[in-house]
């Protein structure tokens, strides 16, 4: 547990990134709540802004053991019609912050934003000490490993 490093990685995140990040998935949460039938998918582009704004310290863990029909269905709509272009969105950004030495722990962190971004339905994001203590743990995303 590593509080002042995943402060200080975090604040890096915000200023270079994250702050626009989370904005992104901020204004498509808003989009996606303007019809009844997408607001679930609405709820979890806001589970990942803010995830997106303060990645470290935090990982993303399934809520639920197994998933279900609903949610697989949910999850595949999400993946054809916008996971597979946040995902691509993700790889892009996080080449140019792999340039530079103090980068490369914040474009681990926007690649390990690619499993929620796909699949966001059924996960929850969580203070990493508290994954650890679930019983069903079973990590999907980490944003900054071996910065806790």
């Amino acid at each position: 547990m590593n509080r002042p490093l995943n402060l200080l990685l975090n604040i890096i995140w915000l200023v270079f990134g994250g702050l626009w990040l989370s904005l992104g998935y901020f204004l498509a949460g808003v989009a996606c709540c303007v019809l009844i039938i997408t607001i679930p998918f609405g709820v979890a582009s806001f589970r990942i802004a803010g995830y997106a704004l303060w990645p470290f310290g935090r990982t993303v863990v399934n809520s639920q053991p197994t998933m279900g029909l609903v949610t697989g269905i949910g999850n595949l709509i999400w993946f054809i019609v916008a996971g597979l272009w946040i995902a691509i969105g993700h790889v892009l950004t996080s080449i140019p912050m792999f340039l530079s030495i103090i980068g490369i722990p914040l474009g681990l962190a926007n690649l390990r934003m690619i499993p929620v971004s796909l699949v966001p339905l059924g996960k929850r994001i969580v203070d990493s000490g508290v994954a650890r203590s679930l019983p069903q743990y079973i990590p999907t995303s980490r944003a900054g490993a071996g910065y806790r």
